[in-house]
């Protein structure tokens, strides 16, 4: 049987010889770590995935500012369409008891305060209908009280949805 002497050169090569092969396992997990990083990029070493990532960035970068244009186009024709609906019925003949609440006046408004009310007055004989153009929330048109209050209740509707 062979006995081995430790002295201290033998003990400070065998610690030598864990060291390094600690560092060997060490090395070759990173290496595995840098393979799968890099698998997915095609690249063949990390400056290419560098180069790769950067190049993401900038697409991502030109996206954005593309989306924020968008969006402020979107936001401008918002402005401009119907948001604010309301409509109010009312009996135009109170006391004689024709057309019962039938006639009704509704208001289109977008957020500029521009649109329209259209209003319906229904009796036995015949229906009549009017619209009036809306410009910042008031026309050019006398308005009745009916559709004055359309459009201040489409106009509360606006401003509870911005």
């Amino acid at each position: 049987m062979m006995h081995i002497i430790l002295t201290p050169v033998n003990i400070t090569l065998i610690s030598l010889g864990i060291i390094i092969l600690l560092l060997l396992i060490w090395a070759i997990r990173l290496e595995i770590r840098l393979k799968k990083f890099l698998l997915g990029t095609g690249a063949k070493n990390i400056d290419d995935s560098f180069v790769h990532i950067n190049g993401n960035l900038n697409d991502l970068a030109k996206f954005r500012i593309e989306l924020e244009e968008y969006l402020r186009t979107v936001e401008k024709r918002l402005r401009k369409s119907v948001q604010g609906v309301h409509t109010v019925r009312f009996n135009p003949f109170k006391g004689t008891g024709g057309g019962g609440n039938q006639s009704f006046a509704t208001a289109f408004i977008n957020q500029e305060g521009n649109g329209v009310v259209f209003s319906s007055l229904y009796s036995r004989d015949r229906v009549s209908i009017f619209s009036k153009p809306i410009i910042g929330h008031k026309s050019e048109f006398e308005l009745t009280k009916e559709e004055l209050t359309a459009i201040a209740e489409a106009r509360k509707t606006l401003e509870n949805t911005v």
